[in-house]
């Protein structure tokens, strides 16, 4: 309970906590510590037990790396200095650095070990709890300067602020009233390999530009498992399904019995989306703060998790409703400066990908400055953002394949007239048949 605010709490009986996180993952967990090494007394809640899976390629990337706690050491499976990409199984060519391009995690120790920290910072854990909804109005909040977040139990939690980080279904981000304007499927396995595979594997990635529009495949080595993956936009699952299945077939594993498959949903925010509603924040998957293009979401959660915990910090300090807006004006200013501009590149390369996946691998696979393009943004040496503002071959060729992609769409797009003649026309047939 926060010392400040002792006397407010003995009033209703409730402690008041200065934060309040919901959810343990990458993004939680790095609230969690900004606030409590600020020295806030922060609740860190959790609806699963630790360690828990999920559905994630565990690829660590520069951004992601240099967003970690101090002193934090990652659970590094495997370091990549290889990528293999192909054209949906085809024209397969393998890129080699002699620097470690990125490294590849488990999620559960990944995610066990940033809770660690945070909780070595001060925060207090409580996992096994499902939060129902929080309320900042009504007969549960005692005053303005409260939020009160009502569990699944009936229990209410208070605080000074609330962090919402309970991913892509998140029951914070309804209450902000996050808007998502791009959902995809993913779905993976992790399947245990003999040592011959492993060794085959090790030290190196494959990446697959898949046949539905937007798609690709991965295989991420750890060990003595390989996580194999596939996403595509929403509505595809069927499709979706049978890619994983023949990527799997294609690369000879059909035979490994997966230890753990599963599915997700990924979750892009539209750029008109809240981030903050009263004294509640949301971040990470909860805000739906992802690259659009590859759908990468650690480096973001670590991130926007990290400027969270240090805003909802300034959020707890309000006196009124007034400072407490100026403040979450603020984190959203922080995130829109930065992540968001991130992901309106994201969203231009999307746009790219999915009508000429074909280009895209050639220029990687086949111009040197693309290959060192995607080197530096994999060890964080810049961001798709700093490659297009920083160095003008690379904004002037996403410029030119903007219009090109224009171009094709304008050009494939059919008149008003002839679209209402194609309409008329399918009318008629209808109706002789």
């Amino acid at each position: 309970m926060s010392s400040e605010n002792a006397d407010a709490g003995s009033e209703h009986d409730e402690p008041v906590w200065d934060v309040v996180v919901v959810g343990a993952g990458p993004a939680g967990a790095s609230a969690a510590y900004a606030a409590a090494v600020a020295g806030r007394q922060v609740l860190l809640v959790e609806k699963a037990e630790l360690p828990r899976y999920k559905t994630c390629g565990g690829g660590i990337i520069g951004p992601s790396r240099d967003a970690l706690p101090p002193g934090f050491e990652l659970p590094l499976r495997d370091r990549v200095h290889a990528v293999t990409f192909s054209l949906n199984g085809k024209l397969a060519r393998t890129r080699r650095s002699k620097r470690m391009l990125f490294g590849l995690i488990n999620r559960p120790e990944f995610d066990a070990s940033l809770v660690e920290h945070a909780q070595k910072a001060g925060a207090v854990l409580r996992t096994g709890v499902t939060v129902s909804r929080v309320e900042q109005h009504g007969p549960a909040v005692p005053d303005r300067r409260t939020v009160a977040v009502v569990l699944a139990n009936g229990e209410t939690v208070l605080a000074r602020a609330v962090v919402g980080a309970d991913g892509s279904a998140s029951r914070i981000g309804a209450h902000v009233g996050v808007k998502l304007d791009q959902v995809d499927l993913g779905l993976e396995a992790e399947i245990p390999v003999p040592p011959t595979v492993a060794e085959d594997w090790a030290g190196r990635v494959l990446i697959d530009w898949g046949p539905l529009p937007g798609s690709y495949g991965w295989v991420f080595p750890k060990g003595d498992t390989l996580t194999v993956g596939v996403i595509s936009a929403r509505g595809e699952g069927a499709a979706t399904k049978r890619y994983l299945e023949d990527f799997i077939a294609r690369l000879g594993l059909a035979g490994f019995e997966p230890s753990v498959s599963s599915g997700h949903l990924t979750r892009c925010r539209s750029d008109d989306s809240p981030l903050s509603r009263g004294r509640v924040l949301v971040c990470g998957d909860a805000a739906g703060l992802l690259e659009p293009w590859t759908r990468e979401g650690i480096s973001f959660a670590l991130r926007s998790g990290r400027l969270a915990g240090e805003w909802a910090v300034r959020i707890s300090e309000a006196h009124d409703a007034v400072d407490a807006r100026r403040q979450a004006l603020n984190y959203a200013f922080a995130i829109k400066a930065g992540l968001g501009v991130e992901m309106g590149v994201g969203r231009r390369m999307l746009a790219i990908f999915e009508r000429r996946p074909g280009l895209l691998h050639a220029a990687i696979t086949g111009l040197r400055p693309a290959w060192n393009a995607f080197a530096d943004i994999a060890r964080g040496s810049t961001s798709l953002a700093g490659l297009v503002r920083n160095r003008p071959l690379a904004r002037r060729a996403l410029d030119m394949l903007d219009r090109k992609q224009a171009a094709s769409a304008a050009s494939a797009a059919p008149s008003e007239e002839s679209a209402s003649e194609t309409a008329a026309a399918g009318s008629e047939a209808g109706a002789k048949e």
